[in-house]
């Protein structure tokens, strides 16, 4: 939920009598229940909760309350081009963006994309969201792209990516640290990522890359397990060279291998989920059945409206199915029946609202410091999410 623009600023906001979803260890669901928000933190769930005077107050009833929701992989520069892939495969995607048009992206183009995105994600309830930005040609276009998001009220992590470039040319640019000294310390709601992917060479030419973010303290999102172009030759190589840390997310990973499971599962790494563009575009089947299967913490993302919807919702309704649908195909091929779905609804919510790294939280002030904007308190702990 965000404030709308004639909402005063600094007054306490009561949502009455809607269906609470905590989200917490217990999963409780509390149904006619109040949330009573107090200078961006909730400060009473309750039945007919007594709130101080001016307090704004918005009829919940035959609604859901929940926590904000986590997308931890959108190419939100692509945004602008929202519906214009919607019959492409992976391979019309890879040429549009990798070979041909993408390299036309001016700044103001990344600019305008994130701006849209950002504001398509606060609309469909994402609070928190990984701009997934492997369009950054120069750091021109990376400094659009922060002004992008810090133009709308939300939490946003920039995954500085360049598809243009080797991993180890552009990480090593002095204009990189320099872009990351400039834009990216100080501001907790801008969290920092680097994105690159691993080909499986084996000389490794990522290394540099990985031995760049080692050095900035920033954790590393790449696409793993993409049908024919990244595979468990990437995670060895990760593996074997120590780079493969709790911070990592690996994102689809629906083409590896148990093996590859394993050493995700043992260093503690996530895995970002994307299944509307996997089911679509080929990335692999959508591979919450065996992430589940090796006890890997999952996350779900939308990967691009270019082809796709921006709305988590959609996300969990269709992992849902994929998986279930897994679980039947299996137990059939066996002449067994699957009578009791295996995940859960109340799974798939606990993913898209708490799926990804907690380190993201953020404080108030910072967020304040902003245009004077005042982000709004979600249900699940201690932080602010618009």
């Amino acid at each position: 939920m965000t404030r709308s623009d004639d909402d005063p600023a600094g007054r306490p906001i009561v949502l009455r009598g809607g269906t609470v979803l905590t989200v917490d260890a217990a999963r409780r669901v509390l149904t006619g229940h109040d949330v009573l928000v107090v200078d961006d933190r909730i400060a009473a769930v309750g039945v007919d909760l007594v709130v101080p005077d001016g307090a704004v107050e918005i009829d919940a009833a035959g609604g859901i309350v929940m926590p904000g929701m986590i997308d931890t992989h959108r190419h939100m520069w692509q945004t602008a081009m929202r519906g214009y892939g919607a019959d492409w495969t992976l391979t019309q995607y890879f040429v549009w963006y990798y070979l041909e048009s993408g390299k036309l992206f001016r700044p103001e183009d990344v600019h305008a994309g994130n701006v849209l995105g950002a504001i398509e994600a606060i609309d469909a309830g994402v609070t928190t969201t990984v701009d997934w930005s492997h369009g950054l040609q120069t750091t021109q276009h990376a400094d659009a792209a922060v002004d992008a998001l810090q133009s709308v009220p939300g939490r946003f992590v920039l995954a500085y990516g360049n598809i243009q470039d080797a991993p180890a040319n552009w990480t090593g640019a002095p204009e990189f640290r320099d872009f990351v000294s400039r834009r990216i310390a100080g501001d907790d709601m801008l969290g920092f990522q680097i994105a690159f992917d691993v080909t499986g060479d084996p000389a490794f030419p990522e290394k540099p890359a990985f031995e760049v973010a080692r050095d900035l303290g920033a954790a590393v999102t790449t696409h793993a397990g993409v049908w024919g172009a990244t595979g468990d030759d990437g995670i060895r190589l990760m593996h074997d060279h120590g780079f493969m840390t709790p911070e990592t997310v690996y994102v689809h990973s629906a083409t590896l291998s148990a093996d590859s499971y394993h050493r995700i599962a043992a260093t503690g790494g996530s895995v970002s989920v994307s299944t509307e563009s996997e089911q679509s575009a080929g990335q692999g089947y959508p591979p919450t059945w065996a992430i589940r299967a090796h006890g890997i913490p999952v996350s779900l993302s939308m990967d691009t409206t270019v082809w796709w919807s921006g709305d988590l919702f959609s996300a969990m309704r269709s992992t849902l199915g994929a998986d279930r649908s897994r679980e039947h195909m299996e137990a059939h091929a066996k002449g067994e029946t699957v009578t009791h779905s295996s995940l859960r609804a109340e799974q798939v919510v606990e993913w898209a609202t708490r799926g990804g790294p907690a380190r993201w939280a953020a404080s108030p002030t910072s967020a304040a410091s902003r245009s004077g904007r005042r982000p709004t308190s979600c249900l699940s702990g201690t932080s602010t999410r618009p």
